[in-house]
């Protein structure tokens, strides 16, 4: 059995996870994830998750090992944002072509481009991707990334999950699994302090986590790694001296946090910043944890008296949004941690929420639903596009909260419609994200361009059939028919009028 294949057997078999541990042990080995389609487009392969989630690292080269195509658009990969290093959005590929495959030609071009990153970049560490093509032909990037770490004096990660092995969420375990073999733990920080924190899963989209870190900041928290969002390599390596850690998503990295938990001690629980309330309730739980590693008690206080400063600043604004807001009714069509994060926040304020979706849920997100709707009818596993195009259509939701891929179908049927997923340009987390969230929502609902693409369109105006009176004749009815009824009209010469 090869190494990769073991290592994926671990990650379906995962202790944390609840749907995991209610199978039985051949179910289990099969994961949770359904087959791809060969040829289809299936949401993303193993080899794109793993990306997704080692990519935000933002002072690590990216190597992708593999034909120009799988490298694809890198640019600004999922709108995670960086406060410093751009090294991260640079693409970096072997472009393997026909001729370096037939001859074989694929590990020393690896090694070679490996050497030129080192010697034109000189980047702390080098990440180095397996892909579909390189794994079908062996090419061995374990042992050329073991090579070229001795021969240029700095870390090169192998991360083996070309995209057949799986679906993108599996990706995104792996890519956990390779931080824990060969990242984590490897650099010892010499300011270890009783505050120290991770966060896990946590991809600052367009800065989302800028507007938590502040917080923690007032509290004397320090974040010793984010993973993934706005991550320094050297962060990351050292996050095993943290004291507990956050878990945001703990559909892509919840076997990190769990081992983490067992090498080093490190507790963990599932929270969001979505929402005033699932930010204040964070924070407590932050603070509780560290208190039991040895933390000064006084931080519970501080943690409630800013909680209360903060939530009284973001009501104030949100009770402008209330009047036009309230009984509106949303549609989410998402999963993970927003199908019950933003569920809870959305309803603080007032708004009614007809359905969300749970296709990429886990039972405990399941779970939390049901415990804020009191019951299952608001839940829906998936729904195809007629199904989602009938219910806009009808009327039945004043806006849809969802991807960009699923926008057409809320516009085709004259809906608003905003993006909560990694392509938004808002951020969203935290108190001000809250407000900013509902901001948005407003300005979509009641944007004036959906009460003109409602209206019938000119032509299909019935024309107006008025009485007309006696001896009169009834004029044209539009100014199209008066234009053509005018030159209709005979001419009357001059030389007509002077001989009557």
């Amino acid at each position: 059995m090869s190494p990769l294949t073991v290592k994926i057997n671990d990650v379906f078999d995962e202790p944390a996870c609840e749907k995991n541990r209610s199978k039985d042990a051949k179910a289990r080995q099969k994961g949770c994830s359904k087959p791809l389609t060969p040829g289809a487009a299936a949401g993303g392969c193993a080899f794109d998750g793993a990306k997704i989630v080692l990519q935000p690292i933002t002072d690590v080269a990216h190597l992708i090992h593999a034909p120009l195509a799988c490298e694809g658009n890198s640019w600004d990969n999922r709108g995670a944002a960086s406060s410093g290093p751009t090294l991260w959005r640079t693409s970096f590929t072997t472009d393997l072509t026909e001729l370096d495959v037939v001859m074989g030609q694929g590990e020393r071009k690896l090694f070679r481009a490996i050497r030129e990153i080192k010697e034109q970049y000189a980047p702390p560490a080098i990440f180095v991707y397996s892909t579909c093509v390189t794994a079908l032909i062996g090419d061995d990037i374990e042992a050329v990334c073991k090579r070229a770490a001795e021969k240029f004096g700095l870390p090169v990660v192998p991360v083996n999950t070309p995209g057949f092995v799986g679906s993108k969420n599996l990706g995104n375990k792996l890519a956990g699994e390779a931080l824990l073999d060969h990242v984590i733990g490897t650099v010892e920080p010499d300011n270890i302090g009783p505050y120290d924190i991770n966060i896990l899963g946590e991809f600052n989209l367009s800065g989302e986590f800028w507007l938590v870190k502040p917080l923690l900041d007032r509290l004397g928290i320090r974040v010793r790694a984010c993973i993934p969002g706005d991550a320094r390599y050297l962060d990351v390596a050292s996050a095993h001296r943290a004291r507990a850690a956050m878990m945001v998503c703990s559909t892509a990295l919840i076997n990190l946090a769990r081992k983490m938990e067992e090498r080093w001690d490190i507790p963990f629980f599932e929270g969001s910043f979505y929402g005033i309330t699932d930010t204040s309730e964070a924070l407590r739980q932050i603070a509780k944890l560290l208190v039991k590693k040895g933390a000064d008690s006084e931080i519970l206080a501080r943690t409630e008296a800013l909680i209360e400063i903060e939530e009284a600043i973001a009501w104030k604004k949100l009770e402008a949004y209330r009047p036009r807001l309230e009984g509106k009714r949303v549609l989410l069509n998402t999963g993970g941690v927003k199908s019950w994060s933003v569920v809870h926040a959305l309803m603080e304020i007032g708004i009614e929420i007809v359905g969300t979706s749970v296709k990429k849920s886990t039972v405990e997100d399941k779970e939390r639903i049901k415990q804020i709707f009191k019951d299952e009818n608001h839940m829906f596993e998936s729904m195809s596009a007629r199904e989602l195009y009938d219910m806009l259509s009808e009327g039945n939701a004043d806006i849809m909260l969802s991807g960009g891929r699923t926008q057409f179908i809320a516009l085709k049927a004259k809906t608003p419609w905003l993006d909560i997923n990694q392509e938004r340009h808002h951020p969203y987390a935290g108190y001000d994200g809250m407000v900013e969230l509902v901001r948005q929502i407003d300005l979509a609902i009641h944007n004036p361009i959906w009460r003109q693409v409602r209206e019938p369109a000119p032509w299909e105006y019935q024309p107006v059939e008025e009485e007309e009176l006696p001896g009169t004749q009834s004029g044209p009815e539009t100014l199209h028919d008066f234009e053509r009824a005018s030159l209709q009209q005979p001419t009357v010469s001059a030389s007509v009028e002077v001989s009557r």
